[in-house]
């Protein structure tokens, strides 16, 4: 028999993703006490497990059975129920337990709350067949609650929504997305009528995520309210009644998407679904809801840069399991370069979106400073629009990677490039995230504790032999950048609206020049098993920080 016959490429095959990410180990091992790491590490080790193992077959059957819209029962009854696959409530159940949603209320944490809850969920969201949006939802929720909620009306809902118990756990969605608005909050149409002692929502929600949810927070305009954004308020809805039936919900179809497949997304018509307003129904709902889309936003990030990671685990592992030329693909120098820039790619987005998380669990316990309760203004929306975009590039490369196999679905990969798309879209386009950067920098003058700590960092790495280079190049980045900002006053509105996303990105791309320098800086001293990879992301992203705008 011919040899070529008989071969069966072998495929690539994930270790413990928590124990195979240097990257992680050494950021946690940074930025969270000795004492506290070994406290959690346990559950690091076990997620970064079952997510190479028992949890792929779960997402495997999920996105193989996606959930299904019944409109009627066997009479002829109305029922709109939405199936999914038991794999589904499977990994809902794991998410519960390992308290996705819970962390970052946990007293004990403190501070470091939003960095554990965050490394968990870059663990757990490659794995979980999109299980993370509805994880992000609750979560937000639930600090909307806790920030703009009464809690005698709300306790019970913010206790469960942040239940460790799987049995006892509520979900959330967020419901925002219209026909008549989209990105343009201010066009929403469902209108809040007063009817007696409640408050009853009418209208259409045309985008609906986990509409298996069990609550949501929905903005609405109060009759004799104002047009625009100013008049919209927040309300909480309960998806069901005490009987079990809908809160006067009628599900009109679930969306047929490129990707998120296993995820039950749905367009819904309000006729009359009671709803409790969060605070006094005059008030602003949008500043309310910007802390539910904050969060969603760095969940995002988060989600995008677990992807990277994943991608380039997987074409690491193919890279040493498959020959051409006579030779591995990871002994090419070409493609072994070519790993080496998707992971300088898949570290930048780290080190930004986990910044974000940083200084949102300083925000959250009340530890930040004025200086960085501003820098986490302009990060979020940095950290949300620079590692949507590089997620699809980066899924992009990987699929690549793998030759023709990166494109048979079978083989699970084109499903990383399927769901990168939408995270650009998520939360925010790319254009409206750019906007809201320019309002944080007219605003809240966030601009400048930005360079600042680009400054700061560079400062800290400066003597490092290994990093002279990148200091450098960083450093004239960060003064291009400088002279950049100086010019915007005397440019008029329209011309600093058109330039917004590619300020955006450089603003992006210099600050993660000066994080991968610091952490390089770190690693050199702290952590030898990261030192190379870390110098050489540094040095690397460096040498293009200048065209990234």
């Amino acid at each position: 028999m011919d040899p070529a016959a008989s071969f069966f490429q072998e495929p690539p095959v994930l270790a413990n993703q928590y124990q195979d990410d240097a990257v992680l180990r050494a950021h946690l091992q940074r930025v969270v006490p000795a004492e506290m790491l070994a406290g959690v590490e346990a559950q690091l080790v076990a997620m970064g497990e079952q997510a190479a193992g028992h949890m792929l077959a779960l997402q495997d059957a999920a996105e193989a059975n996606p959930p299904q819209h019944v409109p009627y029962d066997a009479w002829g009854r109305r029922i709109d129920e939405v199936r999914t696959d038991p794999a589904w409530a499977e990994l809902g159940r794991i998410a519960a337990m390992a308290g996705l949603a819970a962390l970052p209320h946990d007293p004990e944490l403190g501070p470091h709350g939003r960095t554990v809850q965050m490394a968990l969920a870059y663990l757990f969201a490659p794995s979980a067949a999109t299980y993370l949006c509805p994880i992000a939802m609750t979560d937000a929720a639930a600090r909307t609650l806790v920030e703009h909620g009464d809690a005698g009306v709300f306790g019970a809902a913010i206790e469960r929504l942040t239940s460790r118990d799987p049995d006892h756990a509520w979900t959330s969605g967020q419901w925002m997305t219209e026909r008549e608005g989209g990105s343009d909050v201010g066009a929403t149409a469902t209108r809040a009528v007063r009817d007696g002692d409640v408050w009853r929502l009418y209208g259409t929600k045309w985008f609906t995520s986990a509409v298996t949810c069990d609550v949501a927070l929905a903005l609405a305009r109060p009759e004799g309210a104002a047009s625009g954004s100013r008049g919209l308020a927040l309300f909480y809805v309960e998806l069901h009644g005490v009987d079990g039936g809908w809160n006067n919900l009628r599900v009109n179809r679930l969306k047929d998407k490129l990707g998120t497949r296993a995820l039950p997304t749905a367009e819904l018509d309000l006729e009359g679904t009671v709803a409790v307003p969060v605070g006094a129904v005059d008030e602003p709902g949008v500043p309310k809801i910007a802390t539910m889309l904050n969060l969603t936003r760095l969940h995002n990030s988060v989600a995008a840069v677990a992807g990277m990671r994943r991608g380039l685990a997987l074409a690491e592992a193919y890279a040493g399991v498959r020959d051409a030329f006579g030779r591995r693909l990871v002994d090419l120098p070409l493609h072994a370069e070519t790993l080496r820039q998707i992971a300088a790619q898949a570290d930048g987005g780290f080190a930004l979106a986990f910044r974000v998380a940083e200084l949102c669990g300083r925000a959250e316990a009340g530890a930040a400073t004025v200086d960085e309760a501003r820098l986490l203004r302009i990060l979020t929306p940095l950290a949300k629009l620079f590692t949507g975009k590089q997620a699809v590039s980066v899924a992009s490369e990987v699929l690549e990677c793998f030759g023709g196999a990166g494109y048979i679905e079978d083989t699970g990969l084109p499903r990383l490039l399927r769901d990168a798309q939408v995270l650009p879209l998520w939360e925010g386009t790319t254009n409206v995230l750019s906007l809201d950067v320019l309002r944080a920098m007219a605003r809240d003058d966030a601009a400048k504790p930005l360079v600042d700590d680009v400054g700061r960092m560079l400062v800290d790495a400066r003597g490092v032999d290994e990093l002279a280079d990148a200091v450098a190049a960083v450093d004239a980045a960060s003064r291009a950048l400088g002279d950049r900002l100086a010019t915007l006053g005397a440019a008029s509105d329209e011309v600093v609206a058109a330039g917004a996303r590619s300020l955006a990105f450089a603003l992006a791309g210099t600050y993660i020049g000066a994080l991968l320098v610091d952490a390089a800086a770190w690693a050199l001293s702290h952590h030898p098993e990261r030192a190379r990879g870390a110098v050489a992301s540094a040095s690397r992203w460096a040498a293009s920080v200048s065209c990234l705008g």
